[in-house]
């Protein structure tokens, strides 16, 4: 491992490897939309599905994707399964990129002419 100015140390090939497998799950705007769904609270696959406009396997899949990876845990209530993040630290990092990317996007759109004028 190498030590940068300042006493930091570059990460371990482990460490980047899981953190490219991570970063390659949501990677997937369905996975995406899913977690930032879920960054906003709690959802079974039914609600998740309609928020997201995906079909119900689909979402589903993508789901099971997730909770093997850890990023998304679940717990029955009844005969339904709710989904949530418990990592504060996973919740950050989704809420930080999509917050600038839309934060960036916001100007270009105002500065877009209206549709049928140039």
């Amino acid at each position: 491992m190498a030590t940068l100015a300042g006493g930091v140390e570059d990460p371990s090939a482990e460490v980047l490897t899981e953190a490219a497998a991570t970063f390659g799950l949501l990677a997937s705007a369905a996975r995406l939309h899913i977690m930032w769904a879920l960054s906003q609270g709690e959802s079974d696959v039914t609600h998740l599905a309609d928020r997201v406009g995906g079909a119900l396997p689909a979402v589903s899949q993508h789901l099971a994707k997730l909770k093997l990876a850890g990023l998304v845990r679940s717990r029955r209530e009844g005969r339904r399964q709710v989904y949530y993040v418990d990592d504060p630290d996973i919740v950050t990092v989704v809420r930080v990129m999509v917050g600038q990317l839309t934060a960036r996007a916001a100007p270009v759109a105002a500065h877009r002419p209206v549709s049928g004028r140039p």
